[in-house]
């Protein structure tokens, strides 16, 4: 069974999908304006953002006739503690190794 995180971290492998993101950390945008930005098709644009989506990177809204969509924050909130868990085992293992090699130099 596929958790959001796996979906989250698969959907972050594509470069335009990373692209888009960035694009949207300048704020809310619909379909037609982000793919102005890219060298793809707006129904390309389109597949990248459905798969943001079911990754809960983003968020959708009905505005008129458009989608708009943004960053979902909080995903990035529980991908960041996800990364941070790894961050504090190389730390972790760093201190050690310079406790060692300092423990070697007495």
């Amino acid at each position: 069974m596929s958790t959001y995180r796996d979906r989250q971290l698969d959907a972050l492998g594509d470069p335009t999908r990373r692209a888009i993101l960035a694009r949207l950390r300048k704020g809310p945008a619909p379909v037609g304006r982000l793919a102005r930005d890219f060298p793809v098709s707006r129904p390309a644009i389109s597949q990248h953002l459905r798969v943001l989506k079911e990754a809960n990177l983003v968020t959708d809204r009905a505005d008129g006739t458009r989608r708009v969509y943004e960053l979902n924050a909080k995903a990035f909130a529980s991908l960041r503690e996800y990364f941070d868990e790894f961050w504090g085992v190389a730390l972790n293992a760093f201190k050690k190794r310079i406790e060692n090699r300092n423990r070697e130099e007495r």
